[in-house]
């Protein structure tokens, strides 16, 4: 038994040989080309799929002002319809992903929105 073995005797577990690491995109290509015959597509799911990839829209960012971005990036802490937006009924900021906001308009937004909950403007907990 090697010193190792000695020294931790919890690894001690049944010992499975790895396949060289050049060899493993192979032996997964094999498994995949031999596991499952491959089904030919239908014209429609094909079709469906183009149509998916097309649909994709760009979101707008909803703090911009008449479709212009203000610069500086400001964010007015006393609006607080706007503010009520981007925040969820447990008085959390939603995400940028969800609010569709781009990464400069969502860190205004996050501050905006904690300046008006130290001026009692916004809940710090939601219902």
């Amino acid at each position: 038994m090697s010193r190792t073995r000695k020294a931790f005797p919890h690894l001690l577990l049944p010992h499975r040989p790895q396949k060289p690491s050049f060899l493993r995109p192979i032996a997964a290509a094999l498994f995949r080309a031999t596991s499952m015959p491959a089904r030919p597509m239908s014209s429609r799911s094909r079709a469906r799929k183009r149509s998916r990839v097309r649909s994709r829209a760009k979101k707008k960012d909803p703090i911009f002002v008449d479709g212009q971005r203000p610069r500086p990036m400001y964010v007015d802490y006393k609006d607080v319809e706007l503010l009520r937006k981007m925040i969820n009924r447990q008085g959390r900021i939603v995400g940028r992903r969800k609010s569709g906001c781009t990464a400069v308009s969502q860190h205004a937004v996050t501050a905006a929105v904690k300046r008006a909950r130290y001026m009692a403007l916004l809940p710090y907990l939601g219902d």
